[in-house]
Protein backbone atom coordinates (compact mmCIF):
# COMPACT_ATOMS: atom_id res chain seq x y z
CA UNK A 1 0.00 0.00 0.00
CA UNK A 2 1.15 3.42 -0.70
CA UNK A 3 0.87 6.97 0.84
CA UNK A 4 -1.86 7.45 -1.97
CA UNK A 5 -5.29 6.65 -1.25
CA UNK A 6 -6.07 3.31 -3.08
CA UNK A 7 -9.22 3.25 -4.72
CA UNK A 8 -11.12 -0.20 -4.55
CA UNK A 9 -15.49 -0.81 -5.31
CA UNK A 10 -15.23 -2.38 -1.36
CA UNK A 11 -12.88 -2.35 1.31
CA UNK A 12 -12.80 -5.61 3.32
CA UNK A 13 -11.83 -5.27 6.66
CA UNK A 14 -10.61 -8.60 8.31
CA UNK A 15 -9.29 -11.79 6.65
CA UNK A 16 -11.24 -14.27 8.49
CA UNK A 17 -12.89 -16.70 6.55
CA UNK A 18 -15.86 -14.01 6.87
CA UNK A 19 -14.10 -11.27 5.01
CA UNK A 20 -11.74 -14.05 2.82
CA UNK A 21 -15.76 -15.44 1.27
CA UNK A 22 -16.56 -12.17 1.14
CA UNK A 23 -13.86 -10.74 -1.00
CA UNK A 24 -14.14 -14.29 -2.94
CA UNK A 25 -17.51 -13.61 -3.67
CA UNK A 26 -17.21 -10.13 -4.25
CA UNK A 27 -14.46 -10.55 -6.88
CA UNK A 28 -16.19 -13.04 -8.63
CA UNK A 29 -19.08 -10.85 -9.15
CA UNK A 30 -16.58 -8.40 -11.02
CA UNK A 31 -15.77 -5.97 -7.96
CA UNK A 32 -12.33 -4.77 -7.25
CA UNK A 33 -11.55 -5.47 -3.18
CA UNK A 34 -8.71 -4.56 -0.84
CA UNK A 35 -8.65 -6.89 2.08
CA UNK A 36 -7.43 -5.08 5.17
CA UNK A 37 -6.22 -7.19 7.72
CA UNK A 38 -4.41 -6.41 11.38
CA UNK A 39 -2.49 -9.70 11.72
CA UNK A 40 0.58 -10.69 10.27
CA UNK A 41 -1.37 -13.76 8.21
CA UNK A 42 -5.06 -14.87 6.86
CA UNK A 43 -7.45 -16.89 8.88
CA UNK A 44 -8.56 -14.61 12.16
CA UNK A 45 -10.17 -17.49 14.29
CA UNK A 46 -9.62 -20.09 11.95
CA UNK A 47 -5.84 -20.64 13.41
CA UNK A 48 -3.87 -23.86 13.40
CA UNK A 49 -0.57 -24.69 14.63
CA UNK A 50 2.69 -24.55 11.99
CA UNK A 51 4.14 -27.87 13.51
CA UNK A 52 1.29 -29.86 13.71
CA UNK A 53 -1.87 -28.57 11.72
CA UNK A 54 -3.97 -28.89 14.70
CA UNK A 55 -6.32 -26.25 15.45
CA UNK A 56 -6.47 -24.12 18.08
CA UNK A 57 -9.61 -22.00 16.93
CA UNK A 58 -12.17 -23.57 14.84
CA UNK A 59 -12.50 -27.06 14.49
CA UNK A 60 -15.37 -28.64 13.48
CA UNK A 61 -18.12 -28.36 10.44
CA UNK A 62 -21.31 -30.40 9.95
CA UNK A 63 -22.97 -32.11 7.09
CA UNK A 64 -26.14 -29.83 7.39
CA UNK A 65 -23.82 -27.03 6.47
CA UNK A 66 -23.94 -26.06 3.16
CA UNK A 67 -21.87 -23.40 2.52
CA UNK A 68 -18.61 -24.40 4.21
CA UNK A 69 -18.94 -28.13 2.75
CA UNK A 70 -18.86 -26.37 -0.92
CA UNK A 71 -16.03 -24.29 -0.13
CA UNK A 72 -13.62 -27.10 1.28
CA UNK A 73 -14.63 -29.02 -1.96
CA UNK A 74 -13.92 -26.33 -4.60
CA UNK A 75 -11.09 -25.25 -2.81
CA UNK A 76 -9.95 -29.24 -3.14
CA UNK A 77 -8.88 -29.44 0.95
CA UNK A 78 -8.77 -33.29 2.44
CA UNK A 79 -10.68 -33.60 4.77
CA UNK A 80 -11.65 -35.96 7.66
CA UNK A 81 -14.53 -37.20 10.05
CA UNK A 82 -13.94 -36.82 13.85
CA UNK A 83 -13.53 -39.62 15.75
CA UNK A 84 -16.19 -40.92 17.71
CA UNK A 85 -15.61 -44.33 18.63
CA UNK A 86 -15.53 -45.25 22.52
CA UNK A 87 -16.52 -44.14 25.86
CA UNK A 88 -16.37 -41.07 27.27
CA UNK A 89 -15.72 -39.50 30.32
CA UNK A 90 -17.83 -37.68 33.14
CA UNK A 91 -15.58 -36.15 35.53
CA UNK A 92 -16.99 -34.99 38.92
CA UNK A 93 -15.83 -34.06 42.38
CA UNK A 94 -15.13 -37.24 43.55
CA UNK A 95 -13.56 -39.27 40.90
CA UNK A 96 -14.34 -40.18 36.63
CA UNK A 97 -17.28 -41.98 35.62
CA UNK A 98 -17.38 -43.80 32.28
CA UNK A 99 -20.16 -43.70 30.05
CA UNK A 100 -21.02 -46.42 27.82
CA UNK A 101 -21.04 -44.88 24.08
CA UNK A 102 -20.32 -41.21 23.54
CA UNK A 103 -22.99 -38.87 23.77
CA UNK A 104 -20.85 -35.67 23.29
CA UNK A 105 -19.58 -35.42 20.16
CA UNK A 106 -21.91 -35.94 16.86
CA UNK A 107 -20.56 -36.95 13.25
CA UNK A 108 -18.74 -33.97 11.89
CA UNK A 109 -15.75 -33.16 9.52
CA UNK A 110 -12.13 -31.65 10.17
CA UNK A 111 -9.66 -30.09 7.20
CA UNK A 112 -6.83 -32.59 8.00
CA UNK A 113 -4.40 -30.13 7.33
CA UNK A 114 -5.84 -27.79 9.93
CA UNK A 115 -8.54 -25.03 9.61
CA UNK A 116 -6.21 -22.09 8.79
CA UNK A 117 -6.15 -24.08 5.42
CA UNK A 118 -9.31 -22.99 4.46
CA UNK A 119 -8.55 -19.49 4.98
CA UNK A 120 -5.02 -19.77 3.18
CA UNK A 121 -6.59 -21.68 -0.01
CA UNK A 122 -9.26 -19.16 -0.17
CA UNK A 123 -6.91 -16.06 0.27
CA UNK A 124 -4.71 -17.46 -2.42
CA UNK A 125 -7.48 -17.46 -4.70
CA UNK A 126 -7.72 -13.35 -4.63
CA UNK A 127 -6.19 -11.32 -7.30
CA UNK A 128 -2.17 -10.32 -6.42
CA UNK A 129 -2.29 -6.84 -4.08
CA UNK A 130 -5.68 -7.50 -2.55
CA UNK A 131 -5.07 -8.80 0.71
CA UNK A 132 -2.96 -6.30 2.72
CA UNK A 133 -1.54 -8.17 6.45
CA UNK A 134 -0.66 -6.21 9.41
CA UNK A 135 -2.62 -3.53 8.39
CA UNK A 136 -5.15 -2.55 11.03
CA UNK A 137 -7.86 -0.41 10.59
CA UNK A 138 -8.29 2.42 12.93
CA UNK A 139 -10.85 4.50 11.50
CA UNK A 140 -14.13 4.59 9.10
CA UNK A 141 -15.54 7.57 7.85
CA UNK A 142 -17.87 8.95 5.03
CA UNK A 143 -15.99 11.40 2.70
CA UNK A 144 -19.09 11.92 0.04
CA UNK A 145 -20.14 9.13 -1.92
CA UNK A 146 -17.25 7.04 -0.14
CA UNK A 147 -16.56 5.38 2.75
CA UNK A 148 -12.63 5.54 3.99
CA UNK A 149 -10.40 3.40 6.06
CA UNK A 150 -7.36 5.19 7.39
CA UNK A 151 -4.61 2.68 8.39
CA UNK A 152 -1.14 3.23 9.45
CA UNK A 153 0.17 2.13 6.33
CA UNK A 154 -2.64 4.35 4.29
CA UNK A 155 -6.00 5.36 3.29
CA UNK A 156 -8.31 2.88 1.36
CA UNK A 157 -11.59 4.36 0.06
CA UNK A 158 -14.51 2.17 -1.56
CA UNK A 159 -18.25 2.64 -2.25
CA UNK A 160 -18.98 -0.14 0.57
CA UNK A 161 -16.86 -1.59 3.46
CA UNK A 162 -17.59 -5.18 4.56
CA UNK A 163 -16.75 -5.14 8.76
CA UNK A 164 -15.77 -9.12 9.05
CA UNK A 165 -14.30 -8.74 12.28
CA UNK A 166 -16.39 -9.36 15.53
CA UNK A 167 -19.07 -6.49 16.79
CA UNK A 168 -17.38 -5.68 20.03
CA UNK A 169 -13.67 -5.50 18.44
CA UNK A 170 -14.76 -3.17 15.80
CA UNK A 171 -16.41 -0.57 18.06
CA UNK A 172 -13.73 -0.77 20.42
CA UNK A 173 -10.82 -0.25 18.10
CA UNK A 174 -12.11 1.61 15.32
CA UNK A 175 -13.79 5.36 14.99
CA UNK A 176 -16.30 6.03 13.41
CA UNK A 177 -17.49 9.27 11.55
CA UNK A 178 -20.28 9.76 11.90
CA UNK A 179 -20.73 7.52 14.71
CA UNK A 180 -23.00 4.21 14.66
CA UNK A 181 -26.36 5.38 15.82
CA UNK A 182 -25.98 5.01 19.79
CA UNK A 183 -28.52 1.40 19.81
CA UNK A 184 -26.16 0.27 16.96
CA UNK A 185 -22.99 1.24 19.40
CA UNK A 186 -24.27 -0.39 22.27
CA UNK A 187 -25.62 -3.65 20.41
CA UNK A 188 -22.02 -3.91 18.85
CA UNK A 189 -20.38 -3.16 22.04
CA UNK A 190 -22.20 -5.76 24.18
CA UNK A 191 -21.95 -8.71 21.36
CA UNK A 192 -20.06 -11.38 22.52
CA UNK A 193 -17.19 -12.51 20.55
CA UNK A 194 -17.12 -16.04 19.42
CA UNK A 195 -14.35 -17.71 21.32
CA UNK A 196 -13.73 -14.18 22.80
CA UNK A 197 -14.21 -16.12 26.14
CA UNK A 198 -12.43 -19.39 25.88
CA UNK A 199 -8.65 -20.54 26.13
CA UNK A 200 -8.40 -23.43 23.73
CA UNK A 201 -5.56 -26.22 24.86
CA UNK A 202 -4.18 -28.61 22.70
CA UNK A 203 -2.20 -31.53 24.12
CA UNK A 204 -0.15 -33.79 21.60
CA UNK A 205 1.06 -37.43 22.42
CA UNK A 206 2.88 -40.19 20.67
CA UNK A 207 -0.01 -42.36 20.21
CA UNK A 208 -3.74 -41.88 20.45
CA UNK A 209 -3.81 -44.09 23.68
CA UNK A 210 -7.10 -43.71 24.66
CA UNK A 211 -8.56 -45.16 22.00
CA UNK A 212 -6.56 -48.42 22.54
CA UNK A 213 -8.47 -48.49 26.12
CA UNK A 214 -11.44 -47.97 23.84
CA UNK A 215 -12.15 -44.56 24.94
CA UNK A 216 -13.06 -41.85 22.63
CA UNK A 217 -11.34 -38.90 24.13
CA UNK A 218 -14.59 -37.27 24.61
CA UNK A 219 -15.12 -35.84 28.34
CA UNK A 220 -17.24 -33.61 30.45
CA UNK A 221 -15.96 -32.09 33.60
CA UNK A 222 -17.18 -30.45 36.03
CA UNK A 223 -13.90 -29.73 37.86
CA UNK A 224 -11.91 -28.35 35.09
CA UNK A 225 -9.98 -26.44 33.88
CA UNK A 226 -11.01 -27.75 31.02
CA UNK A 227 -14.63 -28.35 31.02
CA UNK A 228 -14.97 -30.24 27.80
CA UNK A 229 -12.60 -32.14 26.01
CA UNK A 230 -12.30 -34.01 22.78
CA UNK A 231 -10.02 -36.27 20.66
CA UNK A 232 -8.26 -33.67 17.90
CA UNK A 233 -6.48 -35.98 16.22
CA UNK A 234 -5.33 -36.08 12.64
CA UNK A 235 -6.59 -38.93 10.21
CA UNK A 236 -5.87 -41.95 11.23
CA UNK A 237 -4.68 -40.82 14.64
CA UNK A 238 -1.80 -38.82 13.42
CA UNK A 239 -0.79 -36.24 14.97
CA UNK A 240 -2.54 -37.77 18.75
CA UNK A 241 -4.00 -35.13 20.45
CA UNK A 242 -6.69 -34.47 22.96
CA UNK A 243 -8.02 -30.75 22.87
CA UNK A 244 -9.96 -28.99 25.65
CA UNK A 245 -12.25 -25.50 26.52
CA UNK A 246 -11.17 -23.45 29.45
CA UNK A 247 -13.95 -20.77 29.82
CA UNK A 248 -12.48 -17.82 31.09
CA UNK A 249 -14.55 -15.97 33.79
CA UNK A 250 -13.35 -12.31 35.17
CA UNK A 251 -10.35 -12.26 37.68
CA UNK A 252 -9.63 -15.88 36.45
CA UNK A 253 -5.94 -16.74 36.36
CA UNK A 254 -4.47 -18.12 33.16
CA UNK A 255 -4.30 -22.09 32.83
CA UNK A 256 -1.23 -23.59 33.43
CA UNK A 257 0.22 -26.52 32.12
CA UNK A 258 0.06 -28.51 35.31
CA UNK A 259 -3.27 -28.07 35.71
CA UNK A 260 -3.64 -29.40 32.43
CA UNK A 261 -1.45 -32.37 32.95
CA UNK A 262 -3.16 -33.28 36.29
CA UNK A 263 -6.36 -32.88 34.77
CA UNK A 264 -5.68 -34.82 31.56
CA UNK A 265 -4.71 -38.01 34.31
CA UNK A 266 -7.34 -37.68 36.48
CA UNK A 267 -9.14 -38.31 33.04
CA UNK A 268 -7.88 -40.37 31.26
CA UNK A 269 -4.63 -42.18 33.76
CA UNK A 270 -1.18 -42.18 33.95
CA UNK A 271 -0.44 -42.48 30.07
CA UNK A 272 -2.02 -39.11 30.04
CA UNK A 273 1.10 -37.61 32.19
CA UNK A 274 3.59 -36.48 29.56
CA UNK A 275 2.18 -35.39 26.63
CA UNK A 276 5.02 -34.99 23.89
CA UNK A 277 3.64 -30.85 23.64
CA UNK A 278 0.84 -28.73 25.41
CA UNK A 279 -0.30 -26.12 23.47
CA UNK A 280 -2.36 -22.81 25.85
CA UNK A 281 -4.39 -20.49 23.57
CA UNK A 282 -6.08 -18.05 25.32
CA UNK A 283 -8.61 -15.98 22.99
CA UNK A 284 -9.27 -13.39 25.68
CA UNK A 285 -5.53 -12.30 25.37
CA UNK A 286 -5.63 -11.82 21.46
CA UNK A 287 -6.05 -8.64 20.62
CA UNK A 288 -6.73 -8.71 17.48
CA UNK A 289 -10.08 -11.12 18.42
CA UNK A 290 -10.87 -9.64 21.40
CA UNK A 291 -11.98 -6.53 23.04
CA UNK A 292 -10.60 -5.49 27.23
CA UNK A 293 -13.46 -7.00 29.19
CA UNK A 294 -14.53 -10.09 26.16
CA UNK A 295 -14.79 -12.47 29.21
CA UNK A 296 -17.56 -10.40 30.39
CA UNK A 297 -20.27 -10.55 27.54
CA UNK A 298 -22.55 -13.00 27.71
CA UNK A 299 -25.73 -11.52 26.00
CA UNK A 300 -25.72 -14.64 23.28
CA UNK A 301 -28.92 -13.86 22.43
CA UNK A 302 -27.43 -10.62 21.05
CA UNK A 303 -26.05 -13.02 18.39
CA UNK A 304 -27.68 -12.79 14.82
CA UNK A 305 -29.85 -9.57 15.96
CA UNK A 306 -31.61 -8.15 12.91
CA UNK A 307 -29.50 -4.77 13.14
CA UNK A 308 -26.97 -6.17 11.80
CA UNK A 309 -28.97 -7.39 8.65
CA UNK A 310 -29.25 -3.44 8.02
CA UNK A 311 -25.84 -1.90 6.83
CA UNK A 312 -25.09 1.25 8.50
CA UNK A 313 -23.73 4.83 7.77
CA UNK A 314 -25.69 5.22 5.01
CA UNK A 315 -26.19 1.66 3.63
CA UNK A 316 -22.02 1.45 3.09
CA UNK A 317 -21.00 -0.34 5.79
CA UNK A 318 -21.79 -4.19 6.10
CA UNK A 319 -21.57 -6.82 8.82
CA UNK A 320 -19.97 -9.50 7.95
CA UNK A 321 -18.61 -11.41 11.13
CA UNK A 322 -19.80 -15.11 12.48
CA UNK A 323 -21.65 -13.20 15.69
CA UNK A 324 -23.66 -11.40 12.86
CA UNK A 325 -25.46 -14.69 10.85
CA UNK A 326 -28.98 -15.20 11.78
CA UNK A 327 -28.31 -18.56 11.04
CA UNK A 328 -25.39 -20.99 12.14
CA UNK A 329 -23.70 -18.08 14.64
CA UNK A 330 -20.53 -18.89 15.98
CA UNK A 331 -19.87 -21.49 13.55
CA UNK A 332 -17.93 -21.50 10.35
CA UNK A 333 -21.01 -21.49 8.35
CA UNK A 334 -22.07 -18.37 9.95
CA UNK A 335 -19.33 -16.33 8.97
CA UNK A 336 -20.28 -17.45 5.41
CA UNK A 337 -23.45 -16.85 5.79
CA UNK A 338 -22.85 -13.08 6.87
CA UNK A 339 -20.34 -13.13 4.43
CA UNK A 340 -23.24 -13.76 1.60
CA UNK A 341 -25.58 -11.69 3.50
CA UNK A 342 -22.92 -8.67 3.14
CA UNK A 343 -22.21 -9.81 -0.75
CA UNK A 344 -25.69 -9.46 -1.86
CA UNK A 345 -26.69 -5.99 0.23
CA UNK A 346 -23.22 -5.19 -2.04
CA UNK A 347 -24.69 -6.12 -5.49
CA UNK A 348 -27.43 -4.97 -5.07
CA UNK A 349 -26.86 -1.64 -4.37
Amino acid sequence: MTNEPQQVDVVVVGAGIAGLGAARELTAGGRTVAVLESRDQVGGRLRSDEQTGLDLGATWFWPNEPRVMRLVKEVELAVHAQHLAGDAIYHVPGGCQRIDGNPLDAPSFRVSTGMQSLAVAVAAELPEGVIHLDTPVHAVRLDGDAIVADTPRGVVAGRHLVLAVPPATAVHRIEFSPTLPESLADLAAGTPVWMGAITKVVAIYKTPFWRQVGLAGSGISHIGPMREIHDISGPGGQPAALFGFVPRSPGDAAVGEDDIRGQLVEMFGDAAANPQRVIVHDWSDDEHTSPPGVVSLTAYGRFGHRAYAKPALNGRLHWASTETAAQYSGHVEGALVAAARAVRAVLDA
